[in-house]
């Protein structure tokens, strides 16, 4: 029995999830929403949360705490700047845990974590991949295109000086002839 044991062991040595958790987190704030393991999303929950609380504090000792915990300074100054002003006057609950089936490889628990209220960041990142995506596709087509102009006008090219050459061709025949 694990009485009173805490915390999620997730198959890994200590400093390794110790490094998983934290990277987890700083993606969090960074991406607002991440798809993960359910065990995984589950044993990150309250890390994220402590970050935000410690962004609804907003002080100097605060920053610095974040600081030690997340891998980047961008993270760090997006959780201060936006994400915790957001959440001002919520008390806990940041996080949402969707559960979105499971992985194909190996039948582990698919969830996505997101933060409440990125729906409208989210829903901005599908419509810029989404344009970027039909501009790569565009430039494709024409490229495709292009080439396919090229490869026309060559074999146009290659048919025309065919026929001089056989007419050539027979005429050096019949001189011999």
């Amino acid at each position: 029995m694990r009485h009173k044991v805490a915390g999620w062991k997730l198959g890994r040595n200590t400093s390794h999830r110790r490094a998983l958790l934290r990277n987890l987190t700083t993606s969090i704030i960074v991406e607002e929403r991440v798809e993960t393991t359910l065990t995984k999303a589950k044993a990150v929950r309250p890390h994220v949360e402590k970050m935000i609380t410690l962004a609804k504090r907003g002080d100097v000792s605060a920053r610095r705490q974040a600081l030690s915990y997340m891998m980047t300074r961008e993270s760090v100054d997006k959780l201060f700047d936006t994400i915790g002003p957001r959440f001002g006057d919520r008390q806990g609950g940041y996080l949402r845990i969707i559960k979105g089936g499971f992985r194909k490889g190996d039948g582990g628990e698919i969830a996505f974590l997101e933060l409440l209220g990125s729906e409208k960041f989210v829903e901005a990142k599908r419509k810029k991949s989404a344009d970027v995506r039909t501009k790569r596709i565009e430039a494709a087509k024409k490229a495709m295109d292009e080439n396919q102009a090229e490869a026309e006008a060559e074999a146009k090219a290659e048919e025309e000086a065919k026929p001089e050459a056989k007419s050539k061709t027979k005429k050096t025949k019949a001189d011999k002839k």
